[in-house]
């Protein structure tokens, strides 16, 4: 009776996986229509604009609905991926990653998907705006895409969330799986809010008050400068692909210093340099000093580039160190990074996780 039996088994346990493999498979073609049909709609939904039009609310309602499936989507799709296919399961094997490091992997190409569209904007705003009238010429896709990315800041904040307790729950965080599991959902939000304060009120003031100014506040003027701020994200990619290296243990590597090197200049022209010049810009528009054309502007234009700028140099600063001491660690180790508890312990949620 049991040799009878035992086939029967087998074949339901086969039929149970192959089950599982075609849920999974329906899934991962579902987030990938789900990513490229948002993306696509959003990019149709453009079509009939002349340049020089502005988004009305309703399209731009449907905008923001698009940017957070497209955001959210892609996130789901990453981890679907890395959790879900064998080819997934075969990085984790081989980088021994755990379920928090695999979710903070895809919060980070979601980031520089995010920032390689921004950078897209300020180029088609940049070589449409600039090259006309400084102040007056606009491009509609400056404020499309403040629609569109506005989800963007609000999903982060949401997926960062996810990481933070994933890792949290992992046991990353010193070791405490049953602390964190006992905490209730306030003290879990609150362990994030105060790990992560900066980064958290930077999202909310550009999703919502960046959001505003470029949408009604600016009044149709300054679209040449919003192309520049939207370049600001040209180094994001460079910053996600050193938080992806770090949890890939490759700090060592060549590949992490020339990331590393590139970061840097980078966010120093787009992020630093990039206002001087700017402002450069603007004083020959105006005929004026840069001095006596920076105290022309309106005081809640200087506040708002100040809230914009100040982490700008707290953030450069923090990279400037890690990049010094991976120099110095390098030199005093004979060009080679030792992998001990410090420098190859994976980075926790909200430890020094420096993003845009």
């Amino acid at each position: 009776m049991m040799e009878v039996g035992a086939p029967k088994t087998i074949n339901g346990r086969e039929k149970s996986v192959e089950q599982n493999m075609q849920c999974s498979n329906c899934a991962l073609y579902l987030l990938v229509v789900s990513v490229v049909g948002s993306l696509s709609v959003a990019g149709i939904s453009l079509i009939p604009l002349h340049p020089s039009d502005h988004i009305p609310i309703a399209l731009g309602a449907w905008l923001s609905a698009l940017g957070l499936v497209f955001f959210v989507s892609l996130f789901a799709l990453l981890n679907h991926v890395g959790l879900e296919t064998k080819i997934g399961q075969r990085c984790r094997k081989k980088y021994q990653l755990n379920i928090g490091e695999v979710l903070d992997i895809s919060n980070k190409i979601v980031s520089a998907v995010q920032a390689v569209l921004s950078c897209f904007t300020g180029v088609v705003v940049c070589a449409w705006s600039c090259t006309r009238n400084f102040l007056r010429s606009s491009h509609f896709i400056s404020e499309a895409y403040a629609w569109f990315g506005a989800a963007y800041f609000f999903y982060d904040i949401w997926s960062m969330y996810k990481v933070h307790l994933c890792t949290a729950v992992n046991g990353a965080i010193n070791g405490t799986v049953n602390k964190e599991k006992q905490k209730g959902r306030l003290s879990k939000v609150a362990d994030f809010l105060i790990r992560q304060p900066l980064i958290i009120l930077h999202h909310l003031f550009i999703g919502s008050f960046g959001f505003l100014l470029i949408v009604y506040l600016r009044g149709g003027l300054g679209d040449c400068v919003f192309g520049f701020v939207y370049l600001m994200e040209l180094s994001t990619p460079f910053v996600s692909i050193r938080g992806i290296l770090s949890k890939l243990k490759m700090k060592a590597s060549s590949i992490y210093v020339i990331n590393g090197l590139t970061m840097l200049l980078t966010f120093f022209l787009c992020r630093l340099a990039m206002f001087p010049y700017v402002m450069y810009m603007y004083s020959e528009f105006i005929n004026q000093s840069i001095w006596e054309a920076m105290k022309s502007l309106p005081t809640g234009c200087k506040v708002s580039m100040a809230i914009l700028t100040i982490p700008q140099f707290y953030w450069f600063s923090l990279m400037t160190k890690g990049a010094v001491s991976i120099f110095s660690s390098k030199k005093g180790n004979g060009g080679a990074q030792p992998c001990n508890s410090t420098t190859c312990k994976p980075h926790t949620a909200g430890g020094g996780d420096i993003r845009s």
